[in-house]
């Protein structure tokens, strides 16, 4: 089932998702940087699109992303350490 914010149609086309593609060829450092940005620029616009509560939505998607991937980072960072 596709949704705007969860999983739109037009990301989820071939064999990868490009959210996965994305990460995969810019490595955690600049997929968390990609994350960061695109929550930046829907919270911003999120007010002038007449789609208010779907770009929020689509913020706090990014920032989950970024998050999960610092968090992600910082685990092989600590296991690199050991």
């Amino acid at each position: 089932m596709f949704d705007p914010v969860e999983k739109p149609k037009h990301y989820n086309m071939g064999d990868i998702e490009c959210i996965d593609y994305i990460k995969q060829v810019l490595g955690l450092e600049g997929y968390i940087a990609y994350c960061r940005g695109n929550a930046m620029k829907y919270q911003h616009r999120a007010e002038y699109k007449g789609k208010f509560l779907e770009d929020m939505r689509k913020h706090n998607w990014y920032s989950n992303k970024a998050t999960e991937a610092i968090e992600e980072l910082n685990a092989s960072k600590s296991f690199s350490n050991t």
